[in-house]
C-alpha cells in the first residue's frame, strides 16, 4: 500500500489560539477553515498565503463546536457558556445568539439545507432549532447523561446523537421518536457522524474504539481499535473510502475503509488532537489540539483514479459494482501487499508556506436572541460591530498583529466590572496585548445582573416546557395503547357472541324452541 498511496504533507501552520483547540471545520468554498478553542475565540482562517485571519469574540466560556452553513455564509458555535451564536464571516463581527440549554452545549450542526441546527447538551437533550425564524422547534430527551455530539443526516431525515450513557442514539425528525439504539461502548461515545451518502454510521469512544454501523442492516460492520487512548473527533472523507480520527494519544490516524484497516499515523501534535475535518472536497485536511495549534494537511492519498481504486480492490468477492461499505468486513493487511507497521509522519516544518498571519479581533455580538414562550425577540445592542471612536486613524488598515507568547501579562489594576467593555479589555491584557478596537455596552451591573436572572428563569422554562411535551407525548401513546386494547376486547366479544350464536341453531339449521 505505501507504494499505492502518495503520503499525506503538512501544509500550513496556523497559530493564534491562546489555549486548546477543541473543533474545526473548513468552509464549503474552501477558502476558509474555522476553528473554536477554550480561550473562547472563534478563528477564521483564510487559505490564501499570507492573508489575514479573523478572530471573534462573543463567547463566555469554551467553544466546544463550529461548523460552516452549506452555502458558507454563516457559522454556528456551540459553547460551555450553554449558548449557541450564528456569525457572519465578515468584517462586522455579528452574531445571535441561541439561549435555551441549562447546561453546557457540546456540539451544533447543521441540517443540509441550513434551516435547521441540531445542538447536544449536558442536560442531556438534544434540540433542534430554526435558522431563519431563530427559534427552538422541537427536542428530543430519551439520554440519561450528558449528550456529547449530534447530527443531520445527509437529507435531513434522521438525527444521530451520542454521550456518555454509552448509547448512541437514532431518531426520526419526522415521528421526534428513537428509531435505533447502539449500546455496547465500555465507556462515553464521544463523537457521532454520518458518511455522505446516509447509509452508515460512525462512531467514537473513550474506550479507544471506533465503529462503522450500516443503518440499512443495523449491523456493526467495521470495528476499529487502532488508538492507545479515547478518541475526540473523526471525519468521512467525501468518496467515504477513508477516515480520519484524532485522539488523545496525540495522534491522528488515516483509516481505509474498502481494506479495513489503518494506512497513516500523523504525529504532528503536542497533547491530545480533539478534533479532525475533511474539506468538502477531500483534498485537505485540519487537526487541532491541546497545544493550540492548527494543523493543515494535504490529503494526497485520495489522488488516484476511480479506474485505479477498482483494480486495486479486485480481489474483492463482488469488484463490479463499485465499492461501499456493506460489503467490506473488517480484515487483516492486504495479502499480496504486506507492510510491518503504518506509516508515521512526523512533520519537522513549522509553516510550510508563511508566516503567523495577521489577525483582526472583532468584538461582542451585535444582536442576541432570547427565547420567551417559544418566540424569538432580537435585541440590538450596537448600531456597528465597530465603534468609530477608539479607532485610530493610523490603525485602521494595518489592524492589530499577534504579539509573542512570551510578553508579561498587564496588570489587574485595569478591572472595572461596569461593562463588557473592562471585561473584554481585561482578557486582552491578560493575553498581553492592546487592542484597536473597543466594543461599548450601555448595560450597567445592575441591569446585567437582572438581565442574567431573567435569562435563568426562562432557561427552566423552557426545560420544564420540554419534560412536558414528553410525559404529554408519553400520555398520548398510553391512550393509543388504551383504545387498541378496548378495541381488541369488542371484537373478541364479537366474534364470541356470533359463535354462541351459531352453536344454538338445530342441526336441521332451525332455532332450537327451549320452553
Amino acid at each position: 500500500m505505501g507504494s499505492v498511496l502518495e503520503d499525506p504533507t503538512l501544509e500550513r501552520h496556523f497559530k493564534g489560539h491562546k489555549d486548546a483547540v477543541t473543533c474545526a471545520d473548513f468552509n464549503p468554498n474552501c477558502k476558509q477553515l474555522a476553528s473554536g478553542s477554550v480561550d473562547k475565540s472563534l478563528m477564521i482562517w483564510n487559505l490564501a498565503t499570507k492573508a489575514r485571519a479573523f478572530r471573534f469574540v462573543g463567547h463566555q466560556d469554551a467553544i466546544t463546536g463550529v461548523q460552516f452553513s452549506p452555502f458558507g455564509n454563516l457559522v454556528a458555535t456551540s459553547s460551555k457558556d450553554r449558548t449557541v451564536r450564528l456569525w457572519t464571516p465578515s468584517m462586522k463581527g455579528e452574531s445571535t445568539v441561541f439561549k435555551a440549554h441549562t447546561a453546557a452545549v457540546r456540539s451544533v450542526g447543521f441540517s443540509h439545507d441550513g434551516q435547521r441546527l441540531v445542538t447536544a447538551s449536558d442536560d442531556k437533550s438534544v434540540k433542534v432549532w430554526s435558522v431563519h425564524r431563530q427559534c427552538f422547534v422541537y427536542s428530543l430527551n430519551q439520554h440519561t447523561n450528558w449528550v456529547r455530539c449530534a447530527r443531520f443526516s445527509p437529507d435531513g431525515r434522521l438525527i444521530v446523537s451520542c454521550g456518555d450513557d454509552r448509547a448512541v442514539r437514532l431518531w426520526d425528525t419526522s415521528t421526534k421518536h428513537c428509531i435505533n439504539c447502539f449500546t455496547d461502548y465500555e465507556g462515553p461515545a464521544t463523537f457521532v457522524d454520518f458518511n455522505s451518502s446516509g447509509t452508515c454510521i460512525a462512531s467514537s469512544g473513550a474506550d479507544s474504539s471506533l465503529k462503522i454501523w450500516d443503518l440499512r442492516t443495523n449491523k456493526l460492520i467495521q470495528h476499529y481499535q487502532v488508538h492507545s487512548a479515547g478518541i475526540n473527533s473523526f471525519s468521512f472523507h467525501p468518496s467515504n473510502n477513508y477516515l480520519i480520527s484524532g485522539s488523545s494519544d496525540s495522534t491522528v490516524k488515516i483509516l481505509d475503509l474498502l481494506e479495513g484497516r489503518l494506512i497513516y499515523t500523523l504525529r504532528g501534535h503536542k497533547g491530545a488532537v480533539f478534533t479532525v475535518a475533511f474539506s468538502r472536497a477531500g483534498d485537505l485536511f485540519a487537526s487541532g489540539g491541546a497545544d493550540g495549534q492548527v494543523l493543515m494537511w494535504r490529503t494526497n492519498f485520495d489522488t488516484k483514479s476511480y479506474q485505479d481504486i477498482l483494480q486495486q480492490h479486485s480481489w474483492r468477492s463482488t469488484p463490479d459494482p463499485p465499492p461501499h461499505l456493506t460489503d467490506i468486513h473488517p480484515r487483516g493487511p492486504h495479502l499480496h501487499h504486506p507492510q510491518p507497521t503504518a506509516i508515521q509522519i512526523s512533520p519537522t516544518v513549522a509553516d510550510t508556506q508563511s508566516t503567523n498571519p495577521h489577525v483582526i479581533e472583532l468584538g461582542q455580538a451585535v444582536h442576541s436572541t432570547t427565547l420567551l414562550n417559544g418566540r424569538a425577540h432580537l435585541n440590538s445592542h450596537h448600531s456597528s460591530g465597530f465603534p468609530r471612536c477608539h479607532v485610530g486613524s493610523s490603525r485602521v488598515e494595518g489592524w492589530m498583529r499577534e504579539e509573542s507568547a512570551g510578553r508579561a501579562g498587564a496588570t489587574a489594576g485595569s478591572q472595572s466590572g461596569a461593562s463588557r467593555r473592562g471585561r473584554g479589555r481585561r482578557e486582552e491584557e491578560d493575553r498581553g496585548q492592546t487592542h484597536p478596537l473597543e466594543v461599548l455596552s450601555g448595560h450597567p451591573s445592575s441591569l446585567d445582573s437582572t438581565l442574567r436572572h431573567i435569562v435563568q428563569q426562562l432557561d427552566i422554562l423552557t426545560q420544564t416546557v420540554s419534560v412536558l411535551e414528553e410525559r404529554l407525548t408519553l400520555t398520548e401513546d398510553k391512550v393509543k395503547e388504551c383504545l387498541i386494547h378496548q378495541t381488541e376486547i369488542l371484537k373478541d366479544m364479537r366474534s364470541s357472541g356470533e359463535r354462541r350464536s351459531t352453536e344454538s341453531e338445530g342441526t336441521d339449521g332451525s332455532p332450537v324452541q327451549f320452553t
